[in-house]
């Protein structure tokens, strides 16, 4: 679902806004818009969160600088599963999760150097017969706790954005939501060196060279337009920013109906949070850090917000989704207050965490079925909150700290303490 570093934001619909980001000779709404606009989007307001008083991280783990994998950052035992504080509600939500993790969880390579696909092949065919109110027994049964270093936790949210769109082109729906263009080209450059190996780029053949794909402002100024590429239009150039760094959303149509659109590819620009880049320029305080003060100052400043804007050159490209969704990275269904994205050199994708945090909405069990650009590190997560503006006011000011621990196949930690690869 979170493709392109992707943080926990969301947008308020701009109505009438005559700074429209549109292709070159093309209209903007508030030029072409009759009477009848796109409705507007309620604003949401910042979900105010209960505290907590977060659990201990494990004495004697460490924090080690420079570790690119669960095995490097070092692990401890972490305590037993049930004396966690695991609501039955939380762990029948995971176990939902983690049943829908399983088929692609036992076939996968661990890049964290801590586990083996057939290590879950006996909690995934438990996980199947797991009664009505038994979900924490379940855990507590075929796992144990494991802290990766220090064990010292920070949480960001997300949530799938819901703004007015419209599948053709017409007044008030004028931003275009575009496929995957058939000239971006994505390159193995360790086809070409060993020393690149595992490493990709993505740009466009320009005569006789190779050169880097079109960004953000190229885009937004035409470079695509009259392709065929559009396969919808949004209301809202600001909400279709956001949208984009969430990398899945839902389009409201104006007859009233959703089409779900999802992450289809990315033009290879890096991703720059523009959250970081207003606060580091002193254009927002540190009461306007939230997702809701970003969209005040970018509404209440639009020539200078579109240029902030077009700093993030990362461009995402969107298709249809028409199953089950939004997906994850595991290509695979994200749930609601169950699904967490992580670093899969710290994390097994699809494996279950516990977060112990300062307000009890993040604390919880987990299960990591995605990932984000600007989720990288030890114990960084982003908790997913499904849709709608509930999802929306608490993921917009989800900041949490304290402590995780991952739930992993019972004899895993030993083995590692052993010194025993992972087979």
């Amino acid at each position: 679902m979170r493709k392109g570093g992707l943080a926990a934001l969301a947008a308020l619909l701009l109505a009438g806004c005559s700074n429209a980001i549109v292709p070159r000779g093309v209209e903007t709404a508030t030029s072409a818009r009759p009477p009848a606009q796109a409705p507007a989007q309620r604003p949401v307001a910042v979900r105010q969160p209960t505290g907590a008083v977060p659990l201990p991280p494990i004495t004697g783990g460490v924090a080690v600088d420079g570790a690119t994998t669960a095995l490097a950052a070092g692990v401890v035992a972490g305590p037993l599963v049930a004396s966690l504080p695991l609501t039955e509600e939380s762990a029948a939500r995971a176990l939902a999760a983690f049943r829908i993790s399983c088929p692609s969880l036992v076939r996968r390579t661990d890049p964290t150097g801590l586990t083996r696909g057939a290590d879950w092949q006996g909690a995934c065919d438990a996980a199947r017969a797991v009664g009505a109110g038994q979900a924490r027994t379940f855990f507590a049964q075929w796992f144990e706790t494991a802290q990766v270093g220090d064990g010292k936790a920070f949480a960001t949210g997300y949530y799938e954005p819901e703004i007015h769109g419209s599948r053709t082109r017409q007044p008030g729906y004028a931003t275009p939501i575009y496929g995957v263009p058939g000239d971006l080209v994505e390159a193995d450059l360790g086809l070409f060196s060993t020393d690149l190996k595992g490493k990709r780029i993505r740009g466009r053949v320009d005569g006789a060279k190779f050169v880097p794909y079109y960004d953000r402002t190229a885009i937004e100024e035409g470079a695509l337009a009259g392709r065929g590429l559009e396969i919808a239009w949004a209301a809202d150039p600001v909400e279709m920013f956001f949208l984009q760094v969430q990398g899945s959303g839902r389009l409201r149509l104006p007859d009233g109906g959703v089409m779900r659109i999802g992450y289809a590819g990315q033009n290879g620009r890096d991703y720059t949070g523009i959250g970081k880049l207003m606060r580091d320029r002193g254009l927002i305080g540190p009461d306007q850090a939230s997702m809701q003060g970003l969209m005040a100052w970018l509404r209440a400043n639009p020539e200078q917000g579109r240029a902030v804007m077009r700093e993030n050159k990362s461009f995402v490209f969107f298709r249809e989704l028409t199953g089950p969704g939004p997906l994850g990275a595991m290509g695979l269904p994200v749930t609601g207050n169950a699904s967490v994205a992580a670093d899969v050199r710290f994390v097994p994708l699809g494996a279950p965490v516990f977060l112990s945090m300062d307000r009890t909405d993040a604390s919880g069990l987990w299960v990591a079925q995605d990932t984000g650009g600007a989720i990288k590190g030890t114990n960084r997560f982003d908790t997913f909150w499904g849709a709608g503006d509930e999802a929306r006011a608490i993921a917009g000011g989800m900041s949490a700290r304290g402590t995780a621990w991952l739930l992993l196949p019972i004899g895993t930690v030993a083995r590692i303490a052993s010194g025993r690869p992972t087979p």
